[in-house]
């Protein structure tokens, strides 16, 4: 039996209703069920208790990966974690709760990492509407958070010298109805589908999306970035919805912000201030200051050149109604570079 839940708003509620054993969603939606888990916690010590339970979690499951595994101390902790908090994770989303299917977009390895050392499987899978369906898929017994898998059965990938993922199979279309340049221009002459996404292989044959190829930005100085991986980093934040990276053919790169309406009246009363709307959050000394640390801490996993120098909090929301996201909860970053241009010559412009 399958259900659908077209809105996050209700996820939760809905996953009390169904008791699911598998979900399938995009990264936004885990985003979402740990902020609000954060969120839940509060403030003082039952937030300092969720944090601590949180990095006991991840540092567990990124042990899994390793030759020895977990430490002892390192499965105590996990088990007081899990007595104090991340039992709590699992009963949120149902008693049937066995697999997490991730796809659509990359999902964070330090989210997927949380959410195994919190006692559930998180798998990734790859594919394309070209490729009707996934192309790879993450083995539930042995997963690599932030790889979506090994190649299925049936298909072949190779990756180009510039990164690019090229995929062959049963499974692949035969080319897009009524439009043979765009066909043309999507296969080599020895019948490989260039996907535009770009990757690669780790020595175990994981397959790893790090974007798309059209999204790598390439600074003024020459410096290929690709947006993803800060990206994806810093939605993390609970009081972020959207992030857009920017810097095409710029000196530095910059950042677009919207806040997440949702998380926001809780975020305020947890730091003990008075209920304000979008716009007053957005300029904001504290809010601006929270906003801040998260992008100095993604900034210390990137050279300084990818670095995230300035940004902006625009006072919008991005949805699929509005043109700004894909059904899958992708940015459409033609539409929304376009409609900010302004905010985005801001960030270049000012010098705040």
């Amino acid at each position: 039996v399958f259900a659908h839940s077209p809105d996050t708003k209700n996820l939760l509620t809905d996953i009390e209703t169904f008791q699911p054993s598998l979900l399938l969603l995009v990264p936004r939606v885990l985003e979402k069920v740990y902020n609000a888990a954060e969120a839940k916690a509060g403030k003082g010590i039952t937030r300092k208790m969720f944090r601590w339970a949180a990095t006991r979690a991840i540092a567990y499951s990124e042990a899994l990966e390793t030759r020895l595994g977990p430490t002892i101390k390192q499965r105590r902790e996990r088990d007081w974690a899990d007595k104090l908090v991340l039992r709590e994770v699992r009963k949120a989303l149902g008693p049937n709760m066995e697999y997490i299917i991730s796809g659509g977009a990359p999902l964070s390895p330090t989210l997927g990492h949380f959410f195994r050392g919190a006692g559930l499987t998180v798998l990734e899978g790859w594919g394309l509407s070209e490729t009707t369906g996934p192309l790879a898929l993450a083995d539930h017994e042995e997963p690599v958070m932030g790889a979506v898998g090994k190649v299925l059965p049936g298909n072949a990938i190779k990756i180009t010298e510039d990164d690019e993922i090229l995929v062959k199979g049963a499974s692949i279309f035969p080319g897009y109805f009524n439009n043979p340049q765009e066909t043309a221009e999507a296969f080599d002459d020895e019948g490989w589908f260039h996907t535009g996404d770009i990757g690669h292989f780790d020595r175990r044959g994981n397959l790893y999306i790090t974007g798309r190829k059209k999204d790598i930005i390439v600074t003024a100085g020459g410096k290929n970035v690709a947006p993803s991986g800060l990206e994806e980093a810093l939605v993390m934040h609970p009081l972020i919805s959207h992030v857009i990276v920017v810097g095409d053919q710029k000196p530095y790169i910059g950042a677009l912000i919207t806040l997440d309406q949702e998380m926001l009246p809780t975020w305020l009363a947890n730091h003990g201030l008075e209920p304000m709307d979008v716009t007053q959050a957005a300029s904001h000394p504290r809010v601006m200051q929270s906003l801040e640390k998260a992008i100095n801490r993604t900034n210390r996993n990137v050279s300084r050149a990818e670095s995230i120098r300035k940004f902006r909090i625009v006072n919008a929301e991005f949805t699929v109604d509005n043109g700004y996201l894909t059904p899958s909860m992708k940015l459409k970053r033609a539409n929304v570079t376009r409609d900010f241009a302004h905010e985005i010559e801001a960030l270049y412009n000012d010098n705040k």
